[in-house]
């Protein structure tokens, strides 16, 4: 009998390289049974490891977004069109400019396999920032 293809996580580096196959394996099409197997594998995988090394929960939310998309080496364009939502309005969010919508939220999290409480969590934004009104001459 062969090695295992997939063994329980033990270090960063395995754990990134699982999620990336993870990527690569939802985005292909058709999913045969051996697919689906090997996704519900991973995600077990990768779910386990995040339990065990929750640091989650230890960020807000806008922080754990930055860190996923640092993690999975994803620009804010990619990211702005996986949600569905305009770059200015994205970078609205990753500036504390503007809160997570629910809709945000669950693809966020169905994206990122992370809980949608990591996301839905209270995080102070930015005041609004006031324009100067011009004086009018007198």
């Amino acid at each position: 009998m062969d090695g295992l293809k997939y063994k329980v996580i033990k270090g960063k580096n395995q754990y990134k390289a699982y999620c990336k196959k993870l990527e690569e394996l939802t985005d292909t099409k058709p999913k045969n049974s051996i697919i689906k197997d090997e996704i519900e594998l991973l995600t077990l995988l990768i779910e386990t490891w995040d339990e065990e090394h929750n640091t989650l929960m230890d960020l807000d939310p806008i922080k754990l977004l930055q860190s996923l998309m640092q993690d999975h080496e994803m620009n804010a364009t990619s990211l702005a069109e996986i949600l569905s939502i305009s770059k200015g309005y994205l970078s609205d969010i990753l500036h504390y400019k503007k809160g997570l919508s629910k809709d945000v939220i669950r693809t966020l999290s169905a994206h990122f396999k992370v809980s949608q409480e990591a996301f839905n969590r209270p995080y102070d934004l930015l005041p609004p920032v006031k324009a100067n009104p011009k004086k009018q001459p007198a």
